[in-house]
């Protein structure tokens, strides 16, 4: 009942029939992969200990292991992260944060703090720091690497001193204050210190949040040219299935850099910022019991 397991870059099929793409009529179908992986070859991490972060409405973290899976230890995920014809597979460690971006979206949606999203880089750079601000949107649970579905959401440390800029710049640090998470988890299981991470998704056209990024991680964080790097990933496999390239060190020279942070913040400061989202993290956990349960069903 299953599909055929075939290769990520792999002629399958052609287009056959399609109403509307008859211009299309045989073109090969070539490129197969799942949306971070794609996301991941477009990025060109090719080698093992390469990474990338996509910053959407949630957080995905994918980081090449090689050819021989790891199984993580620390709360993340084991997958093949793509395979190039008739050559061993890649695998992958994968960390997924469910709210990322969507608690910028809540902000507009739910509390009416935006107008629009073009907002959100401003008012989060008008502000130094959160004030004391912390944001753990933990909407529906915890995800990689904690795994806790009893947390619910918490926004600790506020004073009157906090204004709406504050909340903001707090929920951009928070989808970084995530990734830090799930970086430490891939580095405990594969015993590598990442040398940089590589982003991509809407998130990442945030010059303030990718430059915390790079001080909370204390390595170089790189946005690409192209931040479609999805879509660029499936033409890259199937460009090498069908022989528009040859091999992945073709594919390596097209990925541009488009701009690059290096970390600036003080290791000190850094370990303290990194403990008090900790503490804000203790807060939000072993919310729901039989109270929430019985409120919520009133």
């Amino acid at each position: 009942m299953l599909p055929t397991i075939v290769s990520s870059s792999q002629v399958i099929g052609a287009v056959r029939g399609v109403p509307g793409l008859e211009s299309l009529e045989g073109v090969p179908i070539a490129g197969v992969l799942g949306d971070q992986q794609a996301a991941t070859f477009g990025q060109a991490a090719f080698n093992p200990g390469d990474a990338k972060h996509t910053f959407g409405t949630g957080g995905f973290l994918i980081v090449n292991t090689g050819g021989e899976p790891v199984y993580s230890k620390n709360g993340l995920l084991t997958t093949v992260a793509y395979r190039i014809g008739d050559e061993a597979p890649v695998y992958a460690l994968e960390g997924s944060v469910a709210v990322a971006g969507s608690l910028h979206h809540w902000l507009r949606d739910n509390l009416g703090l935006l107008r629009d999203s073009t907002e959100i880089e401003g008012l989060a750079s008008s502000v130094p720091d959160t004030g004391g601000a912390f944001i753990v949107p933990a909407f529906s649970g915890l995800f990689a690497p904690r795994w806790q579905p009893d947390a619910r959401g918490v926004i600790v440390g506020l004073t009157r001193f906090v204004t709406k800029a504050h909340i903001v710049r707090a929920a951009s640090e928070a989808s970084v204050y995530q990734t830090v998470e799930v970086i430490d988890a891939a580095e405990a299981d594969t015993g590598t210190k990442l040398h940089e991470l590589r982003v991509d998704g809407g998130g990442s056209a945030s010059d303030m949040m990718m430059q915390f990024q790079a001080d909370m991680l204390g390595i170089d964080v790189v946005r690409p040219e192209n931040l479609e790097t999805t879509a660029l990933g499936a033409a890259f496999a199937a460009g090498l299935a069908t022989g528009v390239w040859q091999h992945t060190d073709e594919l390596k020279q097209l990925v541009r850099e488009g701009r690059r942070w290096v970390a600036r913040m003080g290791g000190e400061d850094r370990a303290r910022r990194l403990r008090l989202w900790n503490r804000a993290v203790e807060r939000s956990l072993s919310w729901v019991d039989e109270d929430t349960r019985a409120l919520a069903a009133s």
